[in-house]
Formats: structure tokens, C-alpha cells, sequence
């Protein structure tokens, strides 16, 4: 039974991976910090570790989705990040991308293509 497990929790990992840009790129229309992000993630149901979430981001950055700006006025210096106008560009099409992602998908598992159906 663990073998299982083991393979549930990697398929649902991998899942999980897929949605994580997805989530991030939603949550930086205003400037955000690592922590606050991952914060603002788990209110809403998405569990980030920090250990993923900064090398997402400094990929997203690299990638050109989004700005990154130091603020030094606190005791500690926090980097905020921010979707620059590709980032928006490119997060209003994974939106379109992930509405019809999901809609096929819920096709497959509920209508004629889902589970328990026994035609093939």
C-alpha cells in the first residue's frame, strides 16, 4: 500500500506543479514579497514552500514576467515582485488556456468520457 502512496503523492505532485506558475502570476497585479506571497497562497488553498516559490520566481524574472524591485526602508530589505506588461500578456492567456484545460477535462471525467462510463 505505501508503493501506492508513494505514486499518488508524485502524480499529485506533479499536478500540483503544473497549476503552482498559474497561482503566483495571479497574485501579482500589486507588488508582493516572497513571504507575503506564500501567505496570500495558503489563504487561498495553495500550500507554496518557499523553497519552490523563490526559484519560480526568480525564473518568472528572468523570463521577463515579471519586475522585481528592492525595498531597503524596512530593518530587513524585501525584493517585490510585480507583473511586468508580458507577464500580464502572458497571464490573461494561461487563463484562457487553463478555463479550456479545465473544461475539457471536466468533459472527460463527467460526461462521456468519464470514469465508470464503459464504453470505449
Amino acid at each position: 500500500m505505501s508503493g501506492t502512496n508513494e505514486q499518488i503523492d508524485k502524480l499529485m505532485q506533479e499536478l500540483r506543479r503544473g497549476t503552482i506558475t498559474i497561482g503566483v502570476l495571479s497574485q501579482l497585479e500589486d507588488p508582493q514579497y516572497g513571504y507575503s506571497l506564500v501567505s496570500k497562497l495558503k489563504n487561498y488553498g495553495v500550500d507554496v514552500e518557499p523553497g519552490t516559490l523563490y526559484p519560480l520566481l526568480r525564473r518568472l524574472e528572468k523570463q521577463g514576467l515579471l519586475d522585481s524591485k528592492w525595498d531597503t526602508n524596512e530593518s530587513r530589505p524585501r525584493k517585490y515582485y510585480l507583473l511586468s506588461k508580458t507577464g500580464k500578456e502572458v497571464y490573461e492567456q494561461l487563463c484562457v488556456e487553463w478555463e479550456h484545460v479545465v473544461s475539457s477535462l471536466d468533459n472527460l471525467i463527467k460526461g462521456t468520457g468519464g470514469r465508470g462510463n464503459g464504453d470505449d
